[in-house]
This record gives C-alpha cells, sequence and structure tokens, in this order.
C-alpha cells in the first residue's frame, strides 16, 4: 500500500460519511452528492486493488497476513457497491444513513489494511 494514497482514501470515506450522515440527520433521501461520494470511494478502491496487485513485484510487500489484507480489501470494496445498490433500491433518509456507516467502515478497514501492510 502506499501510505499517501491509504489516507487519501481514509479522508474521502470521513468525508463521505459525514456529507451522508448529515444528509440521513436532515432526512433526506440519497441525491446525487451522496451517491457520487460513494462512487468515488468504490473507484479509489478500484485503484486501491490494482495497487495492491503490482505493489509486490515493484518491491513493496506486506509484511503482514497476505490473506487477512486481501479479505478486508474485497470486503472495503463490497461494502459501497452494496450500499449504494441499497440506495437505488430504497429511497428513503435510511439508505442516506446506510451510505454513512459504509464510509465509515471503509475508512476504518483501509486503516486496518495500512497496519496489515507495513
Amino acid at each position: 500500500m502506499i501510505l499517501g494514497y491509504a489516507i487519501a482514501v481514509i479522508v474521502v470515506g470521513a468525508l463521505g460519511a459525514t456529507l451522508c450522515l448529515v444528509e440521513a440527520l436532515r432526512k433526506r433521501a440519497p441525491n446525487d452528492f451522496t451517491m457520487g461520494a460513494t462512487l468515488l470511494l468504490t473507484v479509489l478502491l478500484l485503484a486501491q486493488i490494482i495497487i495492491s496487485i503490482v505493489a509486490p513485484f515493484a518491491g513493496n510487500t506486506a509484511t503482514g497476513d497476505p490473506l487477512e489484507f486481501w479479505m478486508y480489501l474485497i470486503v472495503a470494496f463490497a461494502l459501497p457497491i452494496g450500499a449504494g445498490i441499497w440506495a437505488l433500491v430504497d429511497r428513503t433518509r435510511w439508505a442516506t444513513l446506510v451510505l454513512g456507516v459504509a464510509h465509515i467502515a471503509v475508512a476504518v478497514m483501509v486503516y486496518r489494511m495500512l497496519v496489515i501492510w507495513g
């Protein structure tokens, strides 16, 4: 993992969580901003998958358990996708809350992946 990139993903996750939770407190359904933040987080995690495949070939190998790292990464990638599908199906403020919780979970999981990697 690249430290700066992981920090960027954590910051995007935290900012997205803040946006989604504020919108949920305002009793708003998922909108373009909350769904866009979720899409951005998903794209960043897809890039993290590519980085994690290429990094060992460049000499940046994981010091922790690779299986644990990959399970965290796969689940972190699946969370915003599942929350986004939920938000598209259930257009209530509760779906916005689910998006916020998914953002928080991804930020925590990326931090844990950073600890496992280094």
